[in-house]
């Protein structure tokens, strides 16, 4: 059988690959005692908060469970704009808002909407490998532009203009970023987009992470810069709900309509019971439970970070977000005399127990020397994970 082209353009995620190998590794050493430690996900280990799960039960015991509009629940839409104005301070109006099925399927839908045959978007390197895929399912091709430590691994507004090309549509962005857990400066994010304007490209900024911001110059979403960015946000990472498939896109009013259609055909709606689970995700009591969690994400940072750098795994830069560790493992591989994170990942896995992701994913520029850890874990097995990785390194 003939597989397509756009197909065999989609490189294996590697980072699902490794967790696979990590499964079955942890299946053969449940015996010894030491149990494998998951730090290559980037996966909240909160569930949803009790509020969301009793909306989940209430509205399949209530039948609520046909199909919504494809644009997402009215109140759930106007929730969202009402957070977006009590959290970031920014107005974003509800009919702006896009209810998707994950931020996955509002990257599509952008990508979809916006980007033709041929067309290049400009991104960071390093950066989420399946943003770039996106873009390539498009039939358009992402530019990956070395971002150093100097520049939070993120790209500059000069960069943007040396690379901008006959077919750069725009640029896609993350902030904060995943691999990295960096952000963009605020500034520095205006004079990107002004850079695309002027040259009528589109600025798509993926703020999954935003709510899991814990520097406040940092904290602030990139629609307060203009309501022609779009931004794509999702309820699996701050709001703890990543296998309910639920995020949102944040349009230009004038796209909405193009999106719906484009939503209508792809995905009919957005799963409904995780619709009506979500209302609760603004209740007071559910709100004040997830701020709580984002300090316990910040008091994981603020351990692993430093005992990571005293290991010799150094992370260049403190995340400003998410909860990720992006370390140099350099010294790591030279002393256990390894070439390259691929395989120090697979030795730490095997040696260590200890189950990390290798940069091989998230670009091309250093990467092979970069280790990304999720700190999205508690406080004791990231003690334990560094005690073993410390009699490792030993």
């Amino acid at each position: 059988m003939k597989v397509s082209a756009r197909a065999q353009r989609i490189e294996p995620f590697y980072v699902m690959e490794m967790a696979k190998a990590a499964k079955a590794l942890a299946a053969q050493v449940a015996q010894t005692g030491q149990p494998m430690i998951f730090l290559n996900i980037g996966e909240p280990d909160f569930t949803a908060p009790a509020l969301v799960q009793q909306a989940a039960a209430r509205a399949i015991h209530d039948g609520q469970t046909q199909y919504t509009a494809a644009t997402g629940l009215p109140e759930l839409r106007e929730r969202i704009s009402h957070w977006y104005a009590t959290r970031f301070h920014v107005q974003v109006p509800a009919q702006r808002i896009v209810v998707t099925a994950g931020a996955s399927a509002a990257l599509q839908l952008a990508c979809l909407a916006l980007i033709e045959s041929g067309d290049e978007m400009l991104m960071p390197d390093p950066s989420y490998p399946c943003n770039r895929h996106f873009v390539s399912a498009a039939d358009g091709r992402a530019v990956l532009i070395a971002a150093n430590a100097a520049q939070r691994f993120q790209l500059s507004a000069d960069q943007v203009a040396q690379a901008w090309g006959h077919n750069t549509r725009g640029v896609l962005l993350a902030s904060p970023s995943n691999p990295t857990g960096t952000s963009i400066a605020y500034d520095e994010l205006r004079r990107i987009h002004q850079q695309v304007s002027d040259r009528g490209g589109i600025t798509l900024v993926d703020e999954i992470y935003l709510g899991l911001s814990h520097d406040t110059q940092f904290a602030r979403s990139a629609l307060a810069i203009d309501e022609q960015i779009i931004s794509i946000n999702s309820f699996s990472k701050y709001f703890s709900m990543t296998g309910w498939r639920l995020g949102w896109l944040v349009v230009p009013e004038p796209l909405v309509p193009v999106i719906e259609r484009l939503a209508q055909n792809l995905f009919i709606c957005p799963s409904t019971i995780s619709q009506y689970a979500a209302l609760a995700c603004f209740e007071p009591d559910s709100l004040a439970e997830y701020e709580q969690r984002r300090a316990e994400f910040k008091a994981r940072r603020d351990f692993f970070i430093p005992a990571l750098n005293a290991l010799g795994l150094t992370v260049p830069v403190m995340p400003d977000g998410a909860f990720y560790a992006w370390a140099d493992c350099s010294a790591a591989c030279d002393k256990l005399g390894v070439v390259g994170s691929w395989d120090l990942a697979f030795e730490i896995m095997r040696r260590a127990h200890v189950a990390v992701t290798p940069g091989r994913d998230f670009g091309h520029a250093e990467t092979a020397h970069f280790i990304r850890f999720s700190t999205a874990s508690a406080l004791p097995q990231l003690r334990e994970a560094i005690e073993r990785l410390r009699s490792l390194l030993a």
